[in-house]
């Protein structure tokens, strides 16, 4: 399988660490974008730190990330997932991956990123600030950027398989999965006194929850079929329709 995960606005800058080298991510076919991409965020963030702030749609406390955004080519980069730490990445913990997860793991995931596109876990990156409905000066939205290009690199990475799609839906825009990619979603449903509702931060966190229990079990579902009835044998509640997985959970 390949299971696409969202990034998140959260990120843990690395301590240490040579600075961004784009020869060292994958997909190598998306470095001239994503060269295009950091110039225009460097630039914007080494002029007007206010201009910056609104085009980023970053609050008062948060000016911190235009200076790191403005220094991202010296900024130490380190694994994509030390780097965010966002609900879904604590719930997947990484840190506590044993090395046979931790290879599933570079080999199974990508994370979806305004910045660089798609990385895998293992890829070297700053901690940066830009989200996917961003438009940037001179180039426009991110979205316009990526989507070009990103269904072929997600077609590639899938090579034939089951493409898992977790991503959030401003990084969805970034570019689908082409339609001869057989492809599920998720989304997870609270149930209480017989009402369903879908709850954002605890989504997060059971999709992290899961795809942890995924490359632990080493499940590789062919089809979304398959994949729902793995998720039921380790424990979950998952109704299929269509294309689209349901887990409904009755605890947060």
């Amino acid at each position: 399988m390949l299971i696409l995960l969202p990034p998140s606005e959260g990120k843990t800058r690395p301590a240490d660490g040579a600075p961004l080298d784009l020869t060292a991510l994958s997909l190598p076919q998306l470095n001239r974008q994503r060269e295009q991409l950091l110039k225009a965020l460097v630039r914007l963030c080494s002029g007007r730190e206010q201009r910056a702030m609104e085009v980023l749609g970053l609050g008062a406390t948060q000016a911190e990330a235009v200076a790191r955004n403005s220094a991202l080519l010296e900024e130490p980069a380190a694994r994509a997932d030390t780097v965010y730490t966002g609900v879904l990445f604590e719930h997947l913990d990484p840190a506590s991956f044993t090395d046979d997860e931790r290879s599933r793991a570079d080999q199974t995931l990508a994370i979806a990123s305004a910045l660089f596109g798609l990385v895998r876990p293992g890829d070297p990156i700053p901690a940066y600030r830009l989200s996917a409905g961003i438009s940037l000066p001179r180039l426009g939205t991110v979205a316009s950027r990526w989507k070009p290009l990103l269904p072929t690199a997600i077609e590639e990475l899938a090579d034939g398989h089951l493409v898992v799609d977790l991503r959030s839906g401003g990084y969805v825009n970034l570019g689908k999965p082409p339609a001869g990619v057989t492809s599920a979603t998720m989304r997870v449903l609270h149930e209480k006194d017989g009402k369903r509702s879908v709850v954002s931060h605890f989504n997060k966190a059971t999709k992290g929850r899961v795809v942890r229990r995924l490359l632990s079990e080493d499940i590789d579902a062919k089809h979304p079929d398959d994949l729902a009835d793995a998720l039921r044998d380790l424990g979950w509640t998952v109704e299929l329709d269509g294309s689209r997985l349901d887990l409904v959970v009755a605890e947060l």
